[in-house]
């Protein structure tokens, strides 16, 4: 992939020894109980491969030290663990100001990355379409540009990661922000071209009959264990966070014969920086089209009431409709015990939208796919009517019903393309 700076971390058959830190700064200690924050930490640099992770901890500190994040003694604590180990990266789970990651990789003679650097070296390496790497690029570019006090080389470089570590030593700051906003502008409107087609796609699909099921949920919840069970489709699907970056579609066929769309999307994390938010908006906007969102959750997970409420405050930052059903498909029932799986079952029977299941082995899916199909609603079917000018009145109420998806005027009146439920249809036809 080209783009923006040399690689994070050096893609060759050599693993880098990487070290993980959660900062556990008390005064600002958030719901997450600090070891699950770095267990998740661990996992997010598993996701990449050319990483050997060789250690990891949570530093519980009072507060953050501006200069070097960690007190003095720390430091140096680290800095003897770092160099017996061997270490090549040092991963710290939160933010980093640049001052800090300067002044820490000097301390302790390695490359240093924090939270947001580790999340797009991630996004980088699961980008496949032509959005996803362009917005991949520009949350880089963007990240990049606050933390000139360090390295920064030429933009152009082919790489296979996003662009903060390695290379050769500094250049101009000045010079380098001019051409990093020269690259943002550019890549820019590289985007405004691609989401430009990607709507002309959205639109062409509105007028297929098909209502599309949305796959949301944190990251590794099993979005797209049940997307290739319920698809067929080898899309990847792993133990592995972020496995699925840019949203995947296919047509399905229901057990009940109902066809529908079914979408899988970039899972969900918590602590997202808004700039990747904001990156990363239009990928999801294939959410604000479902007609029904399925929100998959790992119920085994120890913190997955925190984890729900984390894609349920992205869906609503995201502007998703009040008015577009919900499920929960409450996933990973193979990893409990018996005894909870058939409690957990249990409590998801008493409640109309939540569906305890195991996409693995298949528990549970018929009942959910019923569910989809009755959240569903009815079948929707295409048709072309002519009317003449003297129709207002059917006219107005066809654009009120939201069901034109194409019209055109001639000489005798309009041409109009809708789609429609077969109660719609009879009410216009008793206009």
């Amino acid at each position: 992939m080209a783009g923006s700076g040399p690689p994070f971390v050096d893609h060759g058959a050599v693993k880098m020894r990487a070290f993980v830190l959660h900062p556990d700064i008390t005064s600002e200690r958030s719901r997450r109980l600090p070891e699950h924050a770095l267990a998740e930490a661990v996992a997010l640099a598993g996701a990449l491969p050319n990483l050997d992770i060789i250690g990891a901890e949570v530093v519980r500190l009072p507060k953050m030290q501006p200069g070097l994040l960690f007190g003095s003694g720390k430091v140096a604590e680290l800095k003897t663990r770092v160099t017996e180990a061997e270490v090549g990266l040092v991963l710290v789970d939160g933010p980093v100001t640049p001052v800090q990651q300067r002044n820490l990789e000097r301390e302790w003679g390695v490359k240093l990355l924090d939270r947001t650097g580790l999340i797009l070296e991630i996004f980088a390496d699961r980008a496949r379409t032509r959005e996803g790497v362009l917005q991949v690029e520009l949350a880089a570019l963007n990240y990049q540009r606050t933390r000139l006090v360090r390295a920064w080389t030429h933009l152009e470089r082919q790489r296979g990661g996003m662009g903060f570590m390695g290379g050769p030593g500094e250049t101009q700051i000045e010079s380098d922000r001019r051409a990093i906003d020269e690259a943002v502008l550019r890549i820019r409107r590289q985007l405004a071209k691609v989401v430009k087609t990607r709507e002309l796609h959205r639109a062409a699909r509105r007028r297929v009959p098909f209502p599309v099921v949305a796959l949301v949920g944190y990251t590794n919840a099993g979005k797209s264990t049940l997307f290739n069970r319920m698809t067929g489709a080898e899309v990847l699907a792993k133990d592995m966070l972020f496995a699925t970056l840019d949203p995947t579609m296919r047509g399905v066929q229901l057990p009940s014969g109902r066809k529908v769309i079914l979408s899988d999307t970039v899972g969900f994390i918590s602590d997202l920086p808004t700039q990747l938010v904001a990156a990363f908006r239009a990928t999801l906007e294939e959410v604000l089209e479902a007609d029904l969102i399925c929100h998959v959750r790992d119920i085994s997970h120890p913190e997955t009431e925190g984890q729900a409420q984390d894609v349920r405050d992205i869906l609503t930052s995201l502007g998703v409709r009040a008015d577009v059903p919900m499920i929960e498909a409450w996933n990973k029932l193979d990893l409990l015990p018996d005894t909870d799986s058939a409690a957990l079952s249990a409590q998801a029977a008493r409640s109309e939208n939540i569906f305890a299941i195991s996409a693995l082995t298949g528990a549970g899916l018929d009942t959910l796919f019923d569910a989809m199909s009755q959240r569903l609603g009815e079948e929707k079917s295409a048709r072309q009517l002519h009317l003449p000018f003297a129709q207002g009145r059917k006219r107005a109420w066809l654009h009120a019903q939201g069901v034109v998806t194409e019209e055109e005027a001639d000489e005798t009146g309009h041409q109009i393309s809708v789609l429609w439920t077969p109660r719609q249809e009879k009410r216009f036809r008793d206009l």
